[in-house]
């Protein structure tokens, strides 16, 4: 009986290509078929108008849309096996929840070498063993070698290590490949391949590298709680105050996962932090541990990814991204200072991390861990509601309590790179006692900005709404939004006057300030500025655990997640930025950054103090904050929200629009704007649309920016809402002329 004729029909494939344009492309199947058959989530290399692009296969289907005659084969297949199942799930459901082109998410969820056809292999490096020379065994290798010294000596080092050396290791010891190449022609050495990232055969068994540390009460109660959800979707907020050991909680429910032969997926929020979580976890546990960041080349970020993939490694710490990693066997995801706004990407692909953790982890019915000491109120809220288990730990594990901040008033008093004398006197207490000082500052630079003394003129920024920063260390002035940087003028642009002063202070004057009153003391200035060269944190760091009288001074680099035994005093040197700004987020922010570098003082052996310098020690929210602590306050902004009807209450969205020109920008938000409206009415959708108004910053990078806001009480009306409009802005001509995206659950306004 003669074939269907089905059976010859072209394959068509629906791929989604690296592009802004929310669809698939369909290309005809070509070329030798997978070893498992054309399927969704294989590399294909493809022509896309006049260039080549690697796109990810979607769809497999028999028909499409164009004529089949119309449509362009595939270049080339380049996986043998489509990639994980659970990233391309992850990924998908990314792009449909952000409202974001699939084809750039794609692109965005893979490491650098894969987007660019590379394939999804390990690499790998040589170990050498030993072997006992035939059935005469050592005698007759010892004949073997008996003109070549040098040979048998590496051999007798060889059999010292049964489960052999890497070439590397081997190398160090002045010996050389070739010397490795004749002992195997003489079947005296054996060349074996294997992963990078493959645990060493020689080390010990077991887990455990180091013992676990004992757990006080509220510790083991928060273990056995997160115990009781180890094979299901079971969301917990471990709430601990600084210093309450939540690490060493999620080291034992690792070490409980790992020996069911699971994986766990350790998110955490800074490039910084990884090191030292690195480093612990290492210590800890003798199974791989790899790193997921952006300070990883190319190579090394493919190997971990890889190693996860495969399963080889079953514990994975990175950034926001390294919520893409993919899975063999998933057995727990912990988002550590879940709060912190670095989990959300601010442009491009607007994704929460920590939003996509709790998908993900219901998704594959494992356990998710939230923690934090300051939980964003949207967790808290959730947590509250019964939808996360609420775990506390209200004690450090030393014996002192957090220190409570003490309000210092700024008013009428003289200021020394930002310090009043009081403050001074106590910072040279502290440091007579042998004790160590953070000054936290959160702006670089010598001053905010530069003056003249004589007509009052600011050092602007040419292409932003913004004053430019000066800085000493090279001198020159710098805006922190667009970069724009100008050499420091003689004289006043305007006036010609030669009295320029600077107006305020900022990382580099305070570190001045307080190397001249205290001379002899190192004084260790820790911002984007001072860190920019490979491993200088980790190398200031370790010169400040060395525990000698010391200053730091910086910004929310050194706010989180740093363990500092040896400070017992923490000054904030203004804590005003965050009250009366227009955001509505400001103040939840400004109050998790206070607590969390209050945290740093008092960690080990000796009690802290936290004083905070403010021009509004009268302020009910900062009152409220330093009388009784980050809870009190966020009930207070709760309730506030509640009023409002504001995240976490209702939900939120924002079209953020942007262009060299005014008026286009402020054209096609009054059109797009009242466009929704019109939709809105005629679907009786209880969405609000709110604007266009300006963006808080109007001029960033010489381009005019413009919001819409959007609210809803379902998050359902809402995604409805925005797909409508992302519809009709792809379909305006002017829309082409004008920068724009939808940024779902934003974070900020700004």
């Amino acid at each position: 009986m003669p074939d269907s004729p089905a059976l010859h029909a072209p394959r068509v494939l629906g791929i989604a290509i690296p592009s802004p344009l929310r669809r698939l492309f369909d290309y005809l199947a070509a070329g030798p078929e997978p070893d498992e058959g054309w399927a969704p989530g294989l590399r294909v290399r493809v022509s896309f108008g006049r260039r080549q692009v690697v796109g990810v296969v979607i769809e497999c289907r028999d028909t499409s849309d164009l004529p089949l005659d119309r449509l362009k084969p595939i270049d080339a297949c380049l996986d043998k096996a489509p990639l994980p199942d659970d990233w391309l799930w992850l990924c998908r459901f990314t792009a449909r929840y952000y409202q974001h082109a699939l084809g750039d998410t794609l692109m965005h969820a893979m490491p650098v070498l894969l987007r660019q056809g590379r394939a999804l292999e390990a690499r790998v490096r040589e170990r050498w063993l030993a072997l006992d020379g035939g059935d005469d065994g050592g005698d007759d290798a010892l004949a073997r070698v008996a003109r070549a010294p040098k040979q048998a000596e590496l051999w007798h080092m060889l059999r010292q290590h049964p489960h052999g050396l890497v070439t590397q290791a081997i190398l160090a010891q002045s010996f050389s490949r070739e010397q490795l190449r004749a002992l195997a022609a003489k079947g005296l050495a054996e060349r074996r391949e294997e992963a990078l990232t493959q645990a060493d055969p020689g080390q010990a068994a077991g887990l455990l590298a180091s013992p676990a540390l004992a757990l006080n009460s509220e510790q083991a109660t928060a273990l056995a709680g997160l115990h009781e959800g180890l094979d299901r979707f079971h969301p917990c907020l471990l709430h601990g105050v600084t210093g309450s050991g939540k690490t060493e909680v999620y080291l034992q429910l690792i070490e409980a996962v790992v020996t069911k032969g699971r994986q766990a997926l350790v998110l955490v929020p800074e490039i910084g932090l990884t090191p030292q979580t690195l480093s612990r976890f290492r210590q800890r546990f003798r199974v791989p541990v790899v790193a997921l960041h952006s300070g990883l080349s190319d190579h090394e970020r493919l190997d971990a990814w890889e190693a996860a993939a495969s399963g080889r490694a079953p514990i994975i710490i990175g950034t926001r991204s390294a919520i893409f990693t993919p899975l063999a066997r998933p057995g727990v995801i912990i988002v550590d200072e879940e709060h912190d706004g670095s989990f959300k990407q601010q442009d491009g692909l607007r994704y929460h991390a920590r939003d996509l953790a709790v998908v993900r982890a219901k998704h594959h019915a494992v356990p998710l861990v939230l923690g934090s000491a300051t939980p964003a109120l949207e967790t808290l809220h959730r947590a509250r509601q019964g939808d996360y288990r609420h775990l506390h730990l209200r004690q450090r594990a030393t014996r002192y309590a957090p220190a409570r901040l003490e309000l210092v008033d700024l008013k009428g008093r003289v200021r020394r790179g930002g310090l009043i004398p009081p403050v001074l006197d106590t910072i040279g207490a502290t440091l007579k006692a042998g004790h160590q000082v953070l000054v936290f500052i959160n702006r670089r630079g010598f001053a905010p900005t530069l003056a003249c003394h004589a007509c009052g003129w600011m050092a602007d920024c040419d292409h932003c709404d913004a004053r430019m920063t000066w800085h000493r260390q090279p001198p020159l002035l710098a805006c922190h939004h667009c970069d724009r940087r100008r050499v420091l003028p003689d004289a006043c642009p305007k006036c010609g006057s030669a009295d320029l002063r600077p107006l305020g202070s900022g990382t580099e004057r305070s570190e001045e300030t307080l190397a001249e009153h205290f001379p002899g003391v190192p004084v260790h200035r820790i911002d984007r500025d001072s860190t920019r060269a490979k491993d200088a944190l980790e190398s200031m760091l370790g010169e400040i655990r060395r525990g000698e009288p010391a200053l730091l001074v910086g910004t929310q680099m050194l706010a989180k997640g740093h363990h500092l035994p040896h400070v017992t005093l923490v000054v904030v040197v203004n804590a005003d930025a965050g009250l009366y700004a227009s955001d509505f987020r400001a103040l939840e922010h400004s109050a998790q950054l206070l607590e969390q570098v209050a945290g740093r003082a008092g960690r080990a052996a000796h009690p802290g103090r936290v004083l905070v310098q403010t021009m509004h020690p009268d302020d009910p929210s900062l009152s409220l904050l330093s009388s009784r602590g980050y809870d009190a306050l966020a009930d207070s902004l709760l309730d506030e929200r509640r009023i409002a009807a504001l995240p976490p209450f209702r939900f939120m969205a924002l079209l953020r629009l942007e262009s060299p020109r005014e008026d286009q920008v402020t054209a096609l938000g009054r059109e797009a704007a009242s466009a929704l409206r019109g939709y809105l009415a005629e679907r009786s959708l209880e969405v609000d649309c709110l604007g266009p108004v300006p963006a808080p910053m109007e001029r960033r990078q010489n381009r005019y920016h413009l919001q819409v806001m959007l609210m809803a009480p379902r998050r359902s009306q809402l995604h409805e809402a925005g797909a409508w409009l992302i519809h009709y802005l792809e379909d305006s001509r002017e829309a082409r002329r004008v920068r724009w995206s939808l940024d779902i659950d934003p974070m900020t306004l700004s």
